[in-house]
């Protein structure tokens, strides 16, 4: 087994005492820059890497940070948006040598315990937070903590999770409008004449899923549409739960005419029950996926879908994150809004409708 090079090493070979290379490798005086240069240069070709744990013991930055994900397991494998956010995060941090460390839980409990045993070993020094919740644990944990986070997909202003403390929050918000989305979702199919819509949301208590609906909620009011015949089930953003929701909304009385889901996998799966029932789409049922992929392209009929840049959305996460492990002040950034792009999954109700 190939033996980690070490400081002696570097030494040896620089020709210097072990204390100079500590020196030359740790930024402190007590070298010349020419021999801070050979040591380094020496380091490099040795392939000599500082020692993490030992850094977070002398009170270095560890060189990582931390990604929980609190969702079902057996819907991350079908779900394209997770992969597309952490390519984008993982495209920042790679290129300033940052590792991403990663790991699926039951649920928040079980999220709050990570960060708390990662605070506790020096893991990470920061995380990137995914669905905020309505009434959420998380900052406040995060600013006792004093671990610099990340929140994605927030909606509420940036403020200490402890007003009257003095001290100031590390953290910050990358926020989506799934109000404006909604809006344009809406729009589109009002404009085809739809007026019965149904939204298949994902996970109850997220904040995105209960402002999506609320944003469905407020878009039928404005158009003047029955409060009665456009509504919101929730689900586990998985294709087996979309596709049963998609069957007891097509079993009802007034099915819809048209359904928004909250992601690729549950529309696709929607489009199978529609054809299952005969119902065609987009003649008998239009149908819309909220979050775009390669998956809405290759279903015929293509899927009409919101098109947003998600790596570009972990790119800007991670962005602000490093901004503030470089001592930034928290602040809010939106994203890029997604746009509706229309294909083949929509088109006027029937016309006994």
């Amino acid at each position: 087994m190939a033996r980690r090079p070490t400081i002696k090493d570097i030494a040896r070979q620089a020709g210097v005492s072990e204390s100079a290379v500590s020196f030359a490798l740790n930024n402190r005086p007590g070298v010349s820059q020419d021999t801070r240069a050979r040591i380094r240069r020496v380091a490099e070709e040795l392939g000599w890497q500082p020692n993490s744990a030992a850094r977070a013991l002398s009170g270095e930055q560890s060189g990582a940070v931390g990604l929980v994900l609190a969702r079902p397991a057996h819907t991350l494998g079908v779900e394209s948006f997770f992969l597309q956010l952490v390519s984008g995060i993982q495209e920042v941090l790679a290129a300033g040598r940052i590792a991403l460390l990663f790991q699926v839980v039951e649920d928040l409990d079980a999220e709050c315990a990570v960060y708390r045993r990662w605070w506790a070993e020096r893991r990470v020094d920061g995380v990137v937070v995914v669905d905020p919740r309505s009434d959420d644990p998380r900052p406040a944990l995060l600013e006792q903590l004093a671990l610099p986070a990340v929140t994605v997909g927030e909606t509420g202003p940036v403020a200490p999770a402890f007003p009257d403390s003095g001290a100031p929050t590390a953290l910050s918000a990358v926020r989506a409008d799934d109000a404006g989305a909604m809006a344009e979702v809406l729009d589109h199919l009002y404009g085809l004449g739809h007026r019965r819509i149904a939204h298949v949301a994902g996970l109850p208590g997220l904040a995105h899923t209960e402002r999506r609906i609320a944003s469905l909620r407020a878009e039928a009011h404005r158009l003047g549409l029955d409060p009665g015949q456009v509504r919101s089930v929730t689900t586990d953003y998985s294709d087996a739960e979309g596709a049963e929701a998609t069957r007891r909304i097509l079993a009802e009385p007034e099915p819809p005419t048209a359904i928004v889901y909250d992601n690729d996998v549950m529309a696709v799966a929607g489009v199978a029950v529609a054809s299952e029932l005969g119902i065609p789409v987009p003649d008998g049922l239009s149908v819309v996926a909220w979050d775009d992929s390669a998956l809405c392209r290759v279903t015929r009929p293509r899927l009409t879908a919101l098109v947003r840049d998600t790596a570009g959305f972990g790119r800007l996460a991670a962005e602000e994150l490093l901004a503030l492990l470089a001592g930034g002040a928290p602040r809010s950034r939106e994203s890029e809004r997604p746009r509706l792009e229309p294909r083949e999954s929509t088109a006027p109700p029937p016309a006994a409708y």
